[in-house]
């Protein structure tokens, strides 16, 4: 087994304390597209396994068989084809008993696409677990797959033989900053943080994706050469994306679309009638399976100090799909993006790129903070009454009964407080104390690249948090 996997750190202990078990071990690893789940336990396990395959996208029933026979074959198994799910996997018994490895470790890939309709591929898993797996002690059973949705309903939350069966679930997601900063220098990527910050914008932390950059080229013309050229390699990765996460992603595409014109997030409510979409229990599905893959986020407003169903929010959080809606169609030469640097529509976009980074950094925000050790609660806020409604896009409310009021700004160089900035934080702050009803102090912190320029307005500003400190 490898040890030398850059990040990972965390799913590494856990596969070898689960390697190291003394009796039979069912595991899920699930996350979305391209974000290395597959490259994590191939890496991890090279040379251990006793069987291992992978389900074909978007194939059909005879494929599906065929692959998994195959790798039977590949494995030592001398039998005739299957005929149903109930034979594979009485096929993989065998294979199995034959095995000489102490710690046989099974890893089945892409595992949704073999749930053909009509196969019963989730109840032959459940009995090849319960009648043959679970009684040894030395079987290590993997399944993955990108279709979060499919691995949390069928095998995590299954109702069926499968109920409570999971041992261990691994939920991979991307790339922090610093594990992105490790990874690229691996690929002997000297840039400095703030050009590593924007490349997350644009990528987020996915592996697959920043493992194409050309060390050779500048950001922008990475940029430009695998999104904006027809012929890049992430030119249509968004519909590919989203094919390869839900099997009709038509309404969860609609949403996501919706959401993204959204910077503070819509209710269920909103997105009903925005979507045309009717609020039940498909809805509620749709929403939870977009939440499950980290492509959106569900937060709840504060009133009068509670928090109430009727004011969750849902907001895109997805870095690659918010910079896909935002240019996909503005775009119009292979330069795109090295043509408009530093233009307000990248600025613009910049701003609200980079508040998604901080939440999704807000373990590296309480520590520069001095909060590791404080309970806290964090969440966004839309006001109800004011016109325009103002908005708080992080709060953080601590169990000292103080609550940080975030500002993030992405700039070049540190950012400068202006008359407005500070008149309209004041405003927001004011706002929330008037409807939310709390008696928590509010103070406010300032979230930016390099730090503020000192004036008249950033004298009284008690907490900083630089880019270094998402690092």
């Amino acid at each position: 087994m490898k040890a030398d996997i850059i990040g990972r750190e965390r799913e590494s202990k856990r596969l070898l304390t689960l390697y190291q078990s003394t009796k039979s071990e069912f595991i899920t690893v699930y996350g979305r597209r391209r974000v290395g789940k597959t490259y994590l336990i191939k890496q991890y396990f090279e040379g251990e396994f006793t069987f291992e395959t992978s389900g074909i996208i978007d194939g059909a029933k005879e494929m599906q068989f065929f692959a998994f026979f195959n790798s039977l074959k590949k494995y030592g198994f001398e039998g005739n084809p299957p005929k149903n799910w109930l034979e594979a996997f009485d096929d993989l018994s065998q294979v199995i008993e034959k095995s000489d490895k102490k710690r046989k470790v099974i890893f089945l890939d892409e595992i949704p696409c073999f749930d053909i309709p009509k196969t019963d591929f989730v109840k032959a898993l459940g009995y090849f677990w319960n009648s043959f797996a679970a009684f040894r002690r030395d079987i290590l059973l993997i399944v993955c797959g990108s279709a979060t949705s499919w691995i949390v309903g069928n095998i995590i939350d299954n109702h069926g033989g499968l109920h409570n069966r999971t041992t261990g679930n691994i939920y991979l997601q991307q790339f922090s900053l610093a594990e992105t900063e490790k990874f690229l220098k691996s690929k002997y990527i000297q840039w400095p943080r703030r050009t590593i910050a924007e490349a997350y914008m644009v990528f987020g932390g996915i592996p697959y994706y920043l493992n194409l950059f050309d060390k050779q080229k500048t950001l922008a013309a990475n940029i430009d050469d695998l999104y904006f050229n027809e012929a890049g390699e992430l030119h249509r990765e968004y519909r590919q994306l989203y094919n390869s996460l839900f099997r009709n992603p038509e309404s969860y595409m609609k949403i996501i679309e919706t959401l993204a014109k959204s910077k503070s997030g819509l209710t269920r409510a909103e997105i009903s009638e925005a979507t045309k979409l009717p609020q039940n229990g498909k809805l509620t599905q749709i929403l939870e399976d977009l939440e499950h893959s980290n492509l959106i986020r569900c937060f709840y407003g504060k009133s009068r100090g509670k928090v109430k169903k009727r004011d969750a929010y849902y907001q895109l959080i997805d870095l690659f799909t918010l910079f896909h809606l935002t240019f996909s169609l503005k775009a119009q030469s292979k330069t795109f993006w090295q043509d408009r640097q530093r233009t307000p529509l990248i600025n613009t976009w910049n701003g609200l790129a980079f508040e998604r980074i901080c939440l999704w950094h807000i373990d590296n925000i309480r520590k520069a903070l001095g909060l590791s050790r404080i309970a806290v609660e964090y969440y966004s806020w839309r006001s109800r009454q004011s016109e325009p409604n103002a908005q708080i896009d992080m709060l953080i409310e601590r169990a000292d009964k103080i609550i940080n009021v975030c500002e993030m700004k992405f700039a070049d160089s540190p950012y400068t407080i202006s008359k407005d900035d500070d008149m309209a934080m004041r405003n927001r702050i004011e706002s929330f104390r008037t409807e939310s009803g709390t008696r928590c102090g509010l103070i406010p912190v300032w979230i930016t690249t390099f730090g503020l320029k000192k004036n008249m307005y950033s004298a009284d500003v008690q907490y900083q948090v630089v880019l270094d400190d998402l690092f």
